[in-house]
């Protein structure tokens, strides 16, 4: 594996997100996603998935996505048919939109996050074993305690300190 990923946080509402498919999968993604402009196309859809997106697009997924994706920022490819979502990942790719397929092989990987009310601790295996990094954020959830938080409001205070004086 020669590709490089690094680990990047982006201000969610800016970004426009077209996926596809409306299962678990989608559901997951969309929630990481929480806050931006996202489209789901999908021949069904979870209810829960339906009331956390801007739009949804009931209806077969056509072969060519190209005219679909072009507004977009982000495509997801997470239906339940591998070959539809490499199709999917190939046309983002062509025209030069980051891209995540449910089946490996986009140039953005989703990781699992710890989320606290300061800080985020993002973990990802670069794509390569699913199931590790929600074990991991598992594993830290439990270490990452509220003294962690009241260490960084101390340095918070601390670097404004510094910052103003």
């Amino acid at each position: 594996m020669n590709e490089r990923y690094v680990p990047i946080f982006v201000e969610a509402s800016k970004y426009r997100i077209m996926v596809f498919g409306g299962g678990n999968v989608a559901l997951r993604k969309c929630r990481y996603f929480q806050g931006a402009d996202i489209t789901v196309m999908t021949r069904e859809i979870l209810p829960e998935l339906k009331e956390i997106v801007s739009k949804v697009i009931i209806g077969e997924i056509p072969d060519d996505v190209k005219d679909l994706i072009d507004p977009f920022d982000l495509v997801i490819a997470a239906t339940d048919n591998k070959e539809l979502n490499a199709k999917i990942r190939n046309d983002a790719a062509f025209m030069g939109i980051s891209v995540n397929s449910a089946h490996g092989g986009g140039n953005v990987l989703i990781p699992s996050v710890l989320k606290r009310d300061k800080y985020t601790v993002a973990v990802s295996s670069q794509g390569r074993v699913p199931a590790f990094p929600p074990y991991i954020v598992n594993e830290l959830d439990g270490f990452l305690d509220g003294k962690y938080d009241r260490m960084l409001d101390l340095m918070i205070e601390m670097r404004q300190y510094a910052l103003d004086n």
